[in-house]
């Protein structure tokens, strides 16, 4: 199974920005736990690589990946960190042109046509609908399906427990961001637990929205 169909498995990926290093395996432990396998760690704080490369070390059943990716040099660090895609919140050519010759699957984010044309030419089919909410939301986004059906997209940006249905019964969305788990002042308090009983409850929803597609 490549990462591609095991994120489509999973059916969300949990978003975190890990201020300290040292919280890199109690998080991704907690998010195992809740029976969450993945997470995104974004390169919004310095600590991103470290915690990448601490979970792989660690936790290889983790499938990780790297956010916020805005350059090819961060692409260059989080891949050597041991990040198995990347994803990024805008569609940058020389990103996406670079991880594709690393054979590094990425997703570039996107929210209007022609941004999705853009990735298209260059051969990316899975990519992130980002900022989702704002962007115009599921109504938005099921009108972007219609001319592109062979796309799939990863909603991402205001999605929680309360529209995460509406966005996973679009049958182009192969699984959705999301940071609601993952609340950064659980993380700072050492809440983990807190993590890990949030991750479950958000695997029972996928699980009994799935049931009722």
């Amino acid at each position: 199974m490549n990462i591609i169909e095991r994120i489509e498995q999973i059916g969300i990926i949990p978003v975190v920005s890990i201020p300290k290093a040292e919280h890199a395996l109690p998080l991704a432990e907690a998010l195992l736990a809740g029976g969450l396998p993945c997470a995104e760690i974004t390169f919004r704080t310095a600590a991103a690589a470290e915690a990448i490369a601490q979970i792989k070390k660690h936790l290889p059943e983790m499938r990780v990946g790297a956010g916020t990716v805005l350059s090819v040099e961060q692409a260059d660090v989080a891949l050597g960190a041991g990040a198995e895609f990347i994803v990024s919140p805008g569609m940058n050519p020389l990103v996406v042109e670079h991880c594709l010759n690393q054979r590094a699957p990425i997703f570039p984010g996107v929210c209007t046509p022609t941004e999705i044309e853009m990735a298209l030419s260059k051969g990316v089919e899975v990519l992130k609908f980002f900022p989702a909410e704002p962007a115009g939301g599921v109504k938005f986004l099921k009108a972007v399906c219609a001319p592109y059906a062979h796309v799939k997209f990863i909603p991402t940006g205001g999605i929680d427990t309360k529209n995460i249905g509406e966005y996973l019964a679009i049958s182009q969305v192969l699984a959705c961001g999301g940071s609601w788990m993952v609340k950064p002042e659980w993380m700072n308090a050492g809440e983990f637990g807190r993590i890990k009983q949030s991750a479950g409850e958000a695997v029972a929803l996928i699980r009994e929205l799935r049931a009722t597609k």
